[in-house]
């Protein structure tokens, strides 16, 4: 049980990176007010996990919808996510996040930025979303589904928490020491990511 929360945790918590978001989120938000950035984080969290929920309990159907295997939906989530940690080994925080300067100059010109950008896809990207569709065909126990879906309420608290308090951390951390924890993350987003790849190519060579 709680090796699965871990596992879990472990695994989304890096994908994720939400300390990595903090300078993005930042720079999407100069105006906002206390109370706005309050508000903003709350929303954006909330729908971090509505967006993974739905992912997690629907993606068979979806892929089931579309003729996509199992094995080749973690092959290319595999490939997505070893491509996202390689992009925060260099330093490559936005780009590793689908965020470009058209789409903070978007921001910055919208009220409500808690779905998107914030939302998605700068916190539950592509990689996110392949991982939680996996984890709804690994763990076939509704009992162990139940542990996944709390090890992620989980990670959504620590996303509101890092919004909430982001001109806190990057006070005190600056660009360069997000920058260290996001290389350090993406080391280990990298090994997920071929983990996922390794693990699929074994169970199509039987």
């Amino acid at each position: 049980m709680f090796e699965i929360f871990f596992t879990v945790f472990a695994a989304l918590f890096s994908v994720v990176n939400p300390l990595g978001a903090v300078p993005v989120y930042l720079a999407m938000s100069p105006t906002f007010s206390h109370e706005e950035r309050k508000e903003t984080a709350l929303h954006a969290s909330v729908y971090f996990i509505i967006i993974l929920f739905v992912f997690f309990i629907a993606g068979s159907i979806i892929l089931s919808f579309f003729g996509i295997s199992l094995t080749a939906l973690r092959i290319a989530g595999g490939i997505i996510i070893f491509g996202s940690g390689a992009q925060l080994l260099g330093g490559h925080m936005a780009k590793s996040r689908a965020i470009n300067n058209k789409v903070k100059e978007e921001a910055l010109e919208k009220e409500d930025i808690s779905f998107t950008p914030l939302a998605m896809p700068l916190l539950s990207g592509p990689g996110s979303i392949s991982l939680m569709i996996g984890y709804f065909s690994n763990y076939n126990a509704w009992t162990d589904r139940g542990i996944v879906i709390l090890a992620l309420l989980t990670v959504g608290l620590v996303v509101y928490i890092v919004l909430r308090t982001s001109p806190l951390i990057f006070k005190f951390l600056g660009v360069a020491g997000i920058k260290a924890i996001s290389r350090i993350m993406g080391f280990i987003v990298m090994s997920i990511g071929i983990e996922m790849i390794l693990s699929s190519i074994k169970e199509v060579l039987g």
